[in-house]
């Protein structure tokens, strides 16, 4: 199962993309902002990380970066209109076609499915990785394509905010107590 262990080291949210906020860097405050819109979803995360066996806190940590809990979405769409759901799944660049209303399980479990394929890519790319930097790879790949991924030491560099992968992981921690 992937998941979000407290041993993951993170480094969190940059000022960047805490300012949205205007907060300090804080993954963890961001994500107990969300939390009240996350509960609406806990079902149908539960459901996704079940089916996709990935902890359901990891699926919170991109819901609560992504949409920030369906908060920044209209119509169930964010990014000026381009990405698509909870998770945000982006047709035009990934080529995919969405299942599901945004707010659906199938949704999830989709957009969940193409994390992992993230992974194999990664653990392809990148053998020698241990299974904490796959995942956060894999994370980032998520936001950016796998193409981006370079070295870990650099994982974040050209994710939104330069942050992506630690933001994910440090909310996803937050998540994993409730």
């Amino acid at each position: 199962m992937s998941s979000c262990r407290a041993r993951k080291q993170t480094s969190g949210a940059s000022a960047t993309t805490a300012a949205g906020d205007r907060l300090g860097p804080g993954s963890r405050e961001m994500a107990r902002i969300d939390l009240e819109r996350m509960k609406k979803y806990k079902s149908i995360i539960r459901q996704a990380g079940q089916k996709c066996d990935v902890d359901p806190a990891l699926i919170a940590g991109i819901i609560s970066r992504e949409s920030r809990a369906g908060n920044q979405l209209v119509n169930g769409r964010g990014d000026h209109g381009r990405a698509f759901g909870l998770m945000q799944i982006d047709p035009q660049n990934s080529g995919i076609t969405p299942v599901g209303s945004w707010d659906s399980v199938e949704h999830l479990i989709q957009a969940t499915k193409i994390l992992l394929s993230f992974i194999d890519v990664i653990k392809n790319k990148f053998p020698s990785w241990n299974a904490n930097q796959h995942l956060k790879g894999a994370i980032a790949a998520y936001n950016m394509g796998d193409q981006n991924v370079r070295s870990y030491e650099t994982v974040d560099a050209a994710t939104t905010g330069r942050d992506y992968s630690n933001d994910v992981v440090a909310r996803a921690q937050w998540y994993k107590r409730y």
